[in-house]
């Protein structure tokens, strides 16, 4: 499942998708609009995309981490409209046999999709708002 989807995204069928007998470890990040970015309170977060681009960015993100973790399964869902504060924008899932080969593909993923993906956002603050380009961890993505 690699999919940019316009409204919620179904968690659980996320984390199905990459449930196999042979996985001792399924891991399921969430990305969830926060209420405050920056001292300024957030109200909603939209998101823009053109499903048709970024669904092969998704496709080749999950092969190169085929690649690198053969034995591990990756679903990928990204949000596209409004979301509200609490809910999830973008949900990663990692089946894999151990939770070292997991937590690392899950991670590959998620820094990839925040570079490379092209969706937008948007941040609606209660005194306005803020078009954000995704950002990798720990620089206000």
């Amino acid at each position: 499942m690699l999919a940019v989807v316009d409204g919620a995204i179904d968690v659980a069928a996320v984390r199905a998708a990459v449930d196999a007998a042979g996985h001792g470890a399924i891991l399921v990040f969430e990305g969830v609009a926060r209420d405050t970015f920056e001292g300024r309170r957030v109200l909603r977060l939209e998101y823009e995309a053109w499903a048709e681009v970024a669904e092969p960015v998704l496709q080749a993100i999950a092969a190169e981490s085929g690649e690198r973790w053969p034995d591990a399964r990756v679903a990928v869902v990204h949000r596209t409209g409004v979301v509200a504060i609490g809910e999830p924008s973008l949900v990663i899932a990692v089946g894999a046999p151990h939770r070292p080969e997991a937590f690392d593909a899950c991670r590959f993923v998620l820094e990839a999709v925040k570079d490379r993906l092209p969706v937008w956002k948007k941040e609606i603050y209660e005194d306005g708002s803020a078009w954000k380009a995704n950002a990798p961890a720990g620089q206000g993505g």
